[in-house]
């Protein structure tokens, strides 16, 4: 199994760091972990023409790209703020997650094919809401815009999320010891998960990029 471990935090040395650093040593001897960290990356997290005009990766970005088209299981770490993911993941996911690389629409209907069929995924998500508000107040609006818009959308199954609350007035350092073990469990349980065969369309989609009229 290749991993592929994603740092989504803004910052260095912060729980979400940390969460991957226990989730990469509790991987099996026998996996691949690979790791982004998006601050450390240089790329432009704006989509300026969105889909209208194709904008060139930086070589970061295609690294990124290649690394997430040969993993077997992503794993996403960042802080919620203010309902959803720092804008450094979003842009990552708006400059990466393109179509016809991680989706494809059809010609004659509204449906769509999910290219990334064949990967599963963990979301590690930390945030100061306890996790029963989020869940009774807020209707968990971030896992369900992750789980079905974003990584379910392209064809990422099973996904799984963690939520790690409330991390304010010293609860993270209270509860770390029951996280790590959360965080052990679901990296040792990933190579089992159930996935499809993998897809791969990267290259594909290099293709069509270079030969659009408007690149």
């Amino acid at each position: 199994m290749r991993c592929l471990l994603i740092d989504g935090h803004p910052d260095s040395d912060r729980l979400s760091a940390a969460l991957l650093d226990h989730y990469a040593a509790s991987c099996p001897a026998t996996a691949t972990v690979d790791r982004l960290v998006l601050r450390d990356m240089a790329f432009d997290p704006v989509l300026h023409r969105g889909y209208v005009k194709p904008q060139k990766w930086e070589p970061d970005l295609e690294h990124a790209a290649r690394l997430l088209d040969r993993c077997d299981h992503l794993v996403f770490a960042f802080p919620m703020w203010w309902g959803g993911e720092p804008a450094l993941v979003k842009g990552f996911v708006d400059r990466v997650f393109l179509p016809h690389f991680t989706f494809r629409y059809h010609d004659h209907d509204d449906l769509w094919d999910g290219l990334l069929e064949g990967r599963s995924a963990d979301l590690l998500v930390t945030m100061d809401t306890p996790a029963i508000f989020l869940r009774l107040v807020y209707r968990n609006a971030i896992v369900h815009r992750w789980r079905k818009q974003i990584i379910g959308f392209c064809g990422i199954k099973p996904n799984r999320f963690h939520i790690f609350a409330p991390v304010r007035k010293g609860n993270a350092e209270k509860q770390w010891a029951k996280w790590q073990a959360r965080i052990a469990d679901a990296a040792q349980s990933a190579a089992s998960l159930k996935r499809k065969p993998k897809l791969s369309h990267l290259e594909q989609f290099l293709r069509y990029q270079s030969n659009r009229k408007d690149a």
